[in-house]
């Protein structure tokens, strides 16, 4: 639910503005609202759930997501509709990562792997179908029901959270870091909102804002490495594995959040084709990401995460560089067989980034690790977005066009630096130890197990 409504209603803002009485453009600002509310309230998560056990946050943030999506889908102005959006994010902030929290603390590390294949797909596809489901439900029925169908996804998740998840919490009640709270959620509000800016051109509140996120992140870092109980314990970015792949996960998840936007619009924008037909060859992404699940397990076991991490990002990178050299004359099974190869390299890199930084982490820093992660994959894929904008901006202002101008040359500029962020990841993966993750991946153990026999 969570991950499907952040993309879902992009192509229904439309007719959602029509039947609201705004425009397009300021209905938009339901999908910021929801966004940034996300990102503020997402440090909080892990605290929420050693204090009040992760059942009872999970099945909450369920219940209260399903009711915001009720009034979403009831909302006859656009007011109604930004404070039922921002609930929204309030629920979808504690829904993902106190449920990543749940699967660490009831998986064991030789089971982390068959866990991540099972929880991570719905997220791995969300972003790809979400646009043309989005489309789909407003053509034949009416957009209040893409918001509809959450209440019987919620009652479901409900009751099968209350059945089967235990509701583990943490024996010492830490105080809540109300001071933390405001700096993290300033500095991330703050981020968000500043690179939202920089796709309507607003140069001056985008680096004011990026700035202002800047200080705040700063004097976030500064407290949470002082206070007595900090809303988010830092020390695990010392453990190596986990540092790594925060910032090397940053990158990552930045070059492939970027890929699902600017695929259907150069579709559209670049080869003229019909919304239709475009969501139609997206969803061979999708494949990619779903075809490449059931041969994850064995690819790390046989290679490892280092070298499995690292080559997939150079072929990561290589096919976005080469979706951008499509043509609209390049036959169809070519295009599929790219946009499956992309998606399959894109499910495996982030399959990756969801075991790897909890392997060598602390079993009292799993909270902490959680939330962490949790606030990079919400960066990432934003700043994603954000970072292909303005190359197809900068793109279009070096050749002097308006900003919506474009044609085949923006977005061979977008996809090539988008390429090139991709290989940046090379620079934090190559330190990853040869072992790294061995005790999830299995990799080298029946080798290992052989030498200790033999000595």
């Amino acid at each position: 639910m969570e991950n499907l409504d952040g993309t879902v209603i992009a192509t229904a803002l439309p007719q959602m503005g029509e039947s609201l009485g705004v425009g397009t453009i300021q209905l938009s600002i339901g999908i910021t609202a929801y966004l940034l509310t996300l990102a503020i309230f997402i440090p909080a998560s892990g605290w929420m759930a050693d204090r009040f056990g992760t059942r009872n946050v999970f099945a909450g943030a369920i219940l209260l997501f399903t009711l915001a999506s009720v009034a979403c889908g009831i909302a006859q102005d656009f007011y109604s509709f930004t404070a039922a959006r921002i609930v929204q994010g309030m629920a979808a902030a504690l829904m993902s990562p106190v449920g990543r929290l749940v699967v660490l603390r009831s998986t064991e590390k030789r089971d982390l792997l068959r866990a991540a294949a099972i929880t991570v797909w719905p997220g791995l596809i969300a972003p790809v179908i979400g646009p043309p489901l989005g489309g789909f439900i407003t053509t034949y029925a009416s957009w209040r029901w893409i918001f509809f169908l959450n209440v019987p996804l919620g009652l479901l998740g409900i009751i099968l959270v209350m059945r089967y998840v235990g509701n583990f919490r943490d024996a010492q009640k830490r105080p809540f870091d109300s001071k933390g709270f405001a700096l993290t959620g300033s500095a991330l509000g703050f981020l968000m909102y500043g690179f939202d800016r920089v796709g309507v051109r607003d140069w001056t509140g985008a680096v004011l804002l990026i700035v202002a996120g800047i200080v705040a992140g700063w004097f976030a870092v500064r407290h949470l490495n002082r206070a007595a109980h900090p809303l988010v314990e830092l020390s695990a970015m010392r453990v190596k594995s986990f540092s790594i792949s925060v910032w090397g996960g940053v990158l990552f998840r930045m070059t492939v959040g970027a890929t699902p936007v600017l695929l259907p619009l150069m579709f559209q924008r670049g080869f003229g084709m019909t919304a239709f037909a475009s969501g139609g060859l997206t969803l061979a992404y999708a494949a990619g990401n779903l075809g490449m699940k059931p041969f994850t397990t064995p690819i790390l076991r046989w290679f490892g995460y280092r070298n499995v991490m690292n080559f997939n990002a150079m072929l990561s990178a290589g096919c976005i560089l080469l979706c951008g050299l499509l043509l609209p004359g390049t036959p169809v099974w070519l295009m599929f067989v790219l946009l499956v190869l992309t998606g399959g390299f894109r499910s495996l890199g982030l399959t990756c980034l969801f075991t790897l930084p909890y392997v060598d982490v602390a079993p009292h820093q799993r909270t902490a690790a959680t939330t962490m992660m949790s606030v990079v994959q919400q960066a990432g894929f934003g700043l994603g977005v954000a970072f292909s904008t303005i190359a197809l901006q900068f793109s279009l202002l070096a050749r002097g066009a308006g900003p919506d101008d474009l044609t085949m040359s923006d977005f061979r500029v977008a996809f090539a630096a988008v390429a090139a962020l991709g290989l940046l990841v090379l620079l934090h993966f190559w330190r990853l130890a040869p072992d790294a993750g061995v005790e999830v991946s299995g990799h080298g153990v029946k080798q290992r197990a052989a030498e200790v026999a033999a000595d």
